[in-house]
């Protein structure tokens, strides 16, 4: 019989977090992959800061306001969030359009659910770029087509052959897992990895994660196989360098 932990193989699984900010309308749980791992000096994990679940009813307004020194990134798989910035752009976000915010030295945005829009429920990544003061843009388009069961990449790290990127070595990728189906995850060497389950269930080397769980890997050797219950599973992934530079003096992901 097998008498390693999951810690020893590497992994390092966590409950639903608890810090969660009730505004009304507007609802976030924070979560912090950096606690995942007992005794580690920082929420954060190297680059990949924080991973906010976001609720917004319809007919809400978060007001413009201004982020400075991350990378945003919008994952909305159910729907639909609507962007408006100082720099004229009026972008909505839906389970087909990914939206990349690039603070840099300073980005000014509001975002809005209309009334007769369905419930938002999405995530929020917050990646550390390597240096403060980098200059602002944003990032929008349609994504590729999910595959059912394959992981879909969904932002690489600057310089990277892909449209939506991140200026430090983060890469995100999620994956629609059918009923008991599973998928090894995607394997970038020197790279660790914080899978975060947003619906349904799934196993990853021996640990049940339920929905809004989640787990690091840090461990050597192959890549485990994340793999679904009996309801399937939408989990995201992503590959970090946790040596990477980093800057802390983002408004939120510090």
């Amino acid at each position: 019989m097998d008498s390693t932990t999951a810690a020893d193989r590497g992994l390092h699984p966590a409950p639903r977090s608890e810090v969660f900010q009730d505004q009304g309308k507007f609802r976030t749980r924070f979560n912090f992959p950096g606690r995942n791992l007992p005794d580690h000096d920082d929420h954060g994990y190297g680059p990949l800061s924080t991973v906010v679940e976001s609720f917004m009813d319809p007919g809400t307004l978060i007001r413009m306001h201004q982020h400075r020194d991350e990378e945003i990134v919008s994952w909305v798989p159910a729907g639909v969030m609507r962007h408006d910035d100082r720099e004229g752009n009026e972008l909505v976000t839906d389970s087909e359009h990914l939206l990349v915010m690039n603070a840099g030295s300073g980005f000014w945005h509001a975002e809005e659910t209309l009334a007769d829009d369905p419930p938002l429920r999405m995530l929020q990544i917050f990646v550390r770029p390597q240096e403060i003061g980098l200059e602002p843009g944003i990032q929008h388009g349609p994504l590729p087509e999910p595959e059912p069961n394959e992981w879909r990449r969904v932002f690489a790290p600057a310089g990277a052959d892909h449209p939506f990127t991140v200026r430090n070595a983060v890469d995100c990728y999620d994956v629609r897992l059918d009923a008991d189906a599973g998928a090894t995850l995607p394997e970038i060497e020197g790279r660790d990895a914080y899978m975060y389950v947003f619906e349904g269930t799934a196993a990853v080397d021996g640990a049940d994660l339920a929905e809004t769980e989640s787990a690091l890997w840090t461990g050597d050797g192959a890549p485990p196989t994340v793999t679904a219950g009996d309801e399937g599973a939408t989990v995201v992934a992503f590959l970090v360098d946790p040596d990477a530079p980093v800057t802390r003096q983002g408004t939120i992901g510090r």
